[in-house]
């Protein structure tokens, strides 16, 4: 690191679970983001400020006047415009040395498979389940660690799947059949929801990339923020599971 970088990231480097070595880490690493909406936003901008050293952004969306009250990467002015240009302009912004990858198509199949390998770690910020069980499968199969979050109305809730063969996938989790479909824009969300989940997924992500402290694998966490009570469940991997058993 050079010392500007030494500054930059100084009140990172001085925690003792960080140091020097956790720092070079996050700078060496490369993270796949999965929707820049209201969850991929904080956890880009999270992402780049830590020094989080490649980001890649994959968003085939446009930004609308809806998108803003949550959407915090996007601007007024960038309505229209593709979300992945709009986000590129504001992380390069925070942080012009973290290096920004962008996709502006769906992920699907070989090309999900494909630029999850590049990745060291997978944040999904979809809102549909189809898309989180296809990242889940690809994350299974490639053995790269998944941060999953979901906000809906005043709820939100976050787990890490380490997918390495030592616990549960999102599929033992959920089941693919039966799961009731929710939307923020058929059922709304309280905007600092998002936030709040989206900026956990950051945390969440350098603490797997750092090597530092206990993440959420194995455990899920939720919030009512109605009542702003928080509970974690603990859950195992299914033995029936066909995707990580």
């Amino acid at each position: 690191m050079n010392d500007d970088q030494l500054l930059r990231y100084s009140r990172q480097i001085m925690l003792p679970h960080v140091d020097i070595d956790g720092q070079q880490r996050l700078l060496n690493s490369t993270a796949l983001i999965i929707g820049m909406g209201g969850l991929g936003s904080p956890a880009a901008m999270y992402l780049a400020a830590a020094g989080v050293g490649h980001l890649i952004i994959a968003d085939y969306d446009k930004v609308e006047l809806s998108n803003l009250q949550r959407q915090l990467i996007h601007r007024t002015r960038d309505i229209g415009r593709l979300k992945t240009a709009s986000a590129t302009e504001t992380l390069q912004a925070i942080n012009p040395e973290c290096r920004i990858s962008v996709i502006n198509e769906k992920l699907t199949g070989e090309s999900l498979r494909h630029t999850i390998a590049l990745a060291d770690i997978v944040l999904d910020g979809s809102d549909n389940f189809s898309t989180r069980f296809a990242v889940s499968d690809a994350c299974v199969q490639q053995k790269k660690p998944l941060v999953s979050g979901a906000a809906i109305r005043f709820e939100g809730q976050l787990s890490v799947f380490l997918n390495n063969g030592t616990g549960p996938c999102y599929r033992c989790l959920y089941k693919e059949e039966g799961e009731e479909e929710l939307r923020c824009s058929e059922n709304g969300v309280l905007a600092p929801v998002v936030g709040v989940i989206g900026s956990l997924q950051a945390l969440e992500a350098i603490k797997v990339l750092a090597g530092i402290g206990e993440t959420l694998h194995g455990r899920l966490l939720l919030m009512d923020a109605l009542s702003m009570e928080w509970r974690i469940m603990k859950f195992k991997q299914d033995p029936g599971c066909q995707a990580c058993t």
